[in-house]
This record gives C-alpha cells, structure tokens and sequence, in this order.
C-alpha cells in the first residue's frame, strides 16, 4: 500500500532555498565590507534642496558626490542584486532593487538624477540598513537550518512507518493467525499514536520563532507558508501524517474485519 509523502520534496525545496540564503548573505558581506571602505565626501550635495536624510541643503559644489553614489550602486548590482531577485535580467531595475532592500530614501539618495554628495550620514544609512539585511538573512539562515533538522525527524518517523507498512503488506492477512493479527493491530496502533506525535511536534515547531539578536527574527508558521507556498498542500509534513494516519486506521479496520470473521 503506498502512501504519499511532501517531506522529500520539502527538503529539497529547503536545502535550495538555504543555499539561495548563503548567496545572499555572501552578497551582503562583500557589500558591506565595500561600502565601509568607500570613503564618504566631507561637503554636502551639489543638488539645492536634498541631503543623504532626505532634508534641505544649500547649493555646492563637488564633483566626487556622484561618483561615490554610482560607486555605491555597482558596488549593490554586483554583490546583492543577483542573490535578490528572481530574474536578475528581467524588468526589475537597480534602483527599484535598492528601494526593495535598503529602502526608498536610499534609492532616491543614490539615483543619478538626484546627484547628491555621499556624506557620512548617507554612508552610515547605506550601512545600518544593510546590515539589517545581513542580520534577517542569517535569521533566515538560522531558521532553515531548524526546518532540515525537523524535516529530517519528520521523515525518519514517516520513513520507519512506510517501510513497515511496505514489508507487512508481503504478508496477506489471510495468512497470519490470530496472535499474529493482534499484532499487527497493536502495530498499527503504535505508528497511528507516533504519528500523532510527529504533527503535535510540527504544530509546536510551527507555532515557534527563530531569533538573531533582537533585531530579526523568521516566524516559522511565515517561512513554510512562503517556502511551500507552490506545493499541492500548505502543510507537507502535517499533510504526510494525516494521510499516512488515515492509511493506518484503513489497515486497523482490515485486521479487526479479520479477527472478527475467525471468531
């Protein structure tokens, strides 16, 4: 009797989507670590009316501002962007990008046509926001590394059922006497109890949070939604036991039909 079972292919979903992560997270290092040595202009913007926070400034003079801005937007295109987007050569553009990771006032404090001076202030904004990026990302990273070890449990137990459902199955019923009967029954009893174990354990895991620090942290009810949200059912492990549970009582209900005919 086959039973069907998401865990495997939920694993493999994790096991890409962690090694998405690494790159972003590699991406985000490299971009930090360029920016810091990136050395921020002294004079404000040459733009009248803009500073690096979005505020009023007087008209000057420099020519190293835009420069430093655009240094910094091929410093983002060739570190984070290709680990952030979907379709690095689709419609998307740099700037938009920026907007999504580091927030709008960035992408309007680097876009070319404001010209604006890259002051410490915007240097520092450039830098705590992407740090912050840094810091979900290793939450993230943190998070799937818990949803591989839970999916790993989850499929042993699920594993160990199957292959006894597999194996006993070689054996039609019709065969066993009745001590061998009651057996199987009590088998099935135990693996319909441990697989109620596993769905309490996945709803307890669920119901969880995966912290770095205490400026980010994954909810994991959030991240399997958005890990799975292309599979059948919303749920691969809970969906497996369920379906994997009703097997198990169908095969009760079988043994005890058998037991009842000899008696």
């Amino acid at each position: 009797m086959a039973v069907e079972t998401y865990i495997e292919q939920a694993q493999a979903r994790v096991r890409a989507e962690h090694a998405a992560s690494d790159d972003l997270l590699d991406g985000y290092e490299a971009f930090i670590r360029r920016i810091r040595e990136l050395h921020a202009d002294r004079t404000p913007s040459s733009a009248p009316g803009f500073t690096a926070t979005a505020g009023v400034a007087s008209p000057s003079v420099n020519a190293s501002g835009p420069d430093r801005c655009r240094a910094v937007r091929t410093a983002f295109a060739e570190t984070v962007r290709p680990h952030s987007v979907t379709d690095v050569e689709g419609t998307e553009s740099l700037l938009e990008t920026i907007r999504e990771e580091l927030s709008d006032p960035i992408a309007v404090a680097l876009a070319p046509t404001t010209d604006a001076s890259f002051t410490p202030e915007l240097k520092q904004m450039v830098l705590t926001e992407a740090q912050s990026r840094q810091s979900e990302a290793t939450a993230l990273q943190s998070a799937l590394e818990r949803e591989e070890a839970h999916l790993e449990e989850a499929g042993a137990a699920v594993g160990e059922i199957t292959g006894w459902i597999a194996e006993t199955d070689e054996t039609p019923l019709t065969v066993d006497g009745f001590d061998a009967l009651r057996q199987r029954h009590q088998t099935l009893a135990a693996h319909r109890d441990a697989c109620g174990d596993v769905a309490r354990n996945r709803q307890r895991f669920l119901a969880g949070t995966t912290n770095n620090g205490l400026d980010a942290g994954v909810r994991h009810r959030s991240l399997t939604q958005y890990l799975y949200r292309e599979f059948p059912v919303d749920y691969p492990v809970l969906a497996t036991v369920a379906t994997l549970e009703e097997t198990l009582r169908e095969c009760q209900r079988a043994v005890r039909d058998h037991v009842v005919r000899r008696a």
